[in-house]
């Protein structure tokens, strides 16, 4: 049985907190495309080895970077001038009972297989991809399977919490809605690099979003300026519609006031030079840069009002790497706790170096709700059963039921 502290959170509801911030950098992103592209890597070197090998080897491909390119974006349509890069590093079995594992042709096709199902207007076979992924410390591919079970690759921490605050929600969801089919077919000059930065100032809301515009279906910074418009009153409705639901669902009696603003440096008169125009709905296309753990957490926000691990889950291994997994179960456990004891709760997990994942160092829950003994023991219980079953995570990781960006 493991020691976990049960204790009242003194805390500010974040409700009530006068200030709140969220952010979330959208599908298009650099630094959620490099999140996404480690991750799809990791998966898909987990399906080799496993079909190859009957299990998963040590790897961490984390440390990957997209290098913005340059372009000259035109009213109808510009182009590309410098390619977008894409570079793989980190560390990897490489070779398993002599036989070499195809590392480069893995890590190419796990982007161009992203990248060709998320983004419509980049070319997969457009980019250049540089491969400088090596073998990894044999202390910690030891420390993989050691006493048959993996052991903890680092000492670190976690942090997850359950339900979401109104602002997370409605920033989450409006990317969601922004980068959904249902709003690219009817706003098809939309990029996919959006990014949401949400505040809460007492009961106004002030949204700000950055949204790239794909240059070839606008025709004049008049055009630019009209679908600007009819974009800012899809998303407007959306916001206003969405808030009133999730204000109704946590409670919420004041209404809160909403202050909508997208692509705030356009300015009209400059001609292309005032708008926000893109060649293939990236800004990565013109120089903006991305790297794994730069971006969301595991769940898709930034949020400085919470709690927070700076660990960078995207790329690593899903059998041992204690970051990532403990990011991963504290979110899941803190929702299972709400919808099991309807408590909202926060939840943070410290693991050691070499021990078992099912045993964490430390385990804090911190409850909003009053608790009496017999809840409490069952909470424990309930915990220490879910912890019990921790490494079924590297299942779920590999068949896509975990989101880490």
């Amino acid at each position: 049985m493991n020691f976990i502290a049960i204790e009242k959170n003194t805390a500010k509801n974040i409700e009530k907190q006068s200030i709140e911030i969220v952010e979330r950098k959208g599908l298009g992103h650099p630094d959620y495309l490099a999140d996404s592209i480690a991750e799809n890597f990791s998966v898909n070197l987990s399906k080799y080895y496993i079909e190859h090998f009957g299990k998963i080897m040590h790897h961490n491909v984390d440390k990957l970077e997209v290098i913005g390119g340059e372009t000259r974006p035109a009213f109808n349509g510009g182009k590309i001038t410098k390619q977008i890069t894409i570079l793989f590093s980190g560390r990897a079995t490489g070779i398993v009972n002599n036989e070499a594992v195809p590392l480069k042709d893995i890590a190419e096709n796990s982007a161009k297989g992203w990248l060709k199902r998320n983004i419509r207007f980049l070319d997969p076979n457009q980019l250049r991809y540089l491969f400088e992924t090596n073998n990894g410390s044999v202390n910690l591919a030891d420390a993989f399977q050691r006493n048959g079970r993996p052991g903890s690759n680092d000492t670190s921490f976690a942090v997850g919490y359950y339900p979401y605050s109104t602002l997370e929600s409605l920033v989450l969801k409006t990317e969601n809605y922004l980068n959904s089919k249902e709003f690219k077919s009817k706003f098809e000059f939309s990029g996919e690099d959006i990014k949401i930065m949400g505040v809460r100032l007492k009961s106004r809301l002030k949204i700000t979003i950055a949204m790239a515009m794909i240059d070839r279906f606008i025709s004049s910074e008049v055009d630019y300026f009209k679908k600007k418009n009819e974009v800012m009153e899809d998303a407007l409705s959306y916001i206003k519609r969405l808030n009133e639901t999730l204000e109704n669902e946590n409670g919420i009696k004041q209404k809160r006031k909403i202050d909508l603003a997208i692509n705030g440096m356009d300015k009209r008169g400059r001609g292309i030079n005032g708008c926000y125009l893109t060649v293939t709905g990236l800004s990565a296309e013109g120089g903006d840069d991305g790297a794994v753990g730069r971006g969301n957490r595991v769940n898709g926000l930034i949020t400085p009002n919470r709690a927070m691990t700076l660990e960078a889950a995207a790329g690593k291994n899903p059998v041992n790497h204690i970051g990532k997994i403990y990011s991963l179960f504290s979110f899941d456990l803190a929702k299972k706790i709400h919808e099991r004891f309807g408590l909202r709760n926060q939840i943070k997990m410290v693991g050691r170096i070499g021990n078992d994942l099912s045993k964490p160092l430390a385990f804090s829950l911190l409850l909003e709700e009053k608790t009496d003994k017999n809840q409490k023991k069952d909470i424990t219980n309930f915990i220490n059963e879910e912890l019990s079953n921790i490494n079924e995570i590297t299942n779920k990781i590999i068949e896509g039921k975990f989101s880490v960006c």
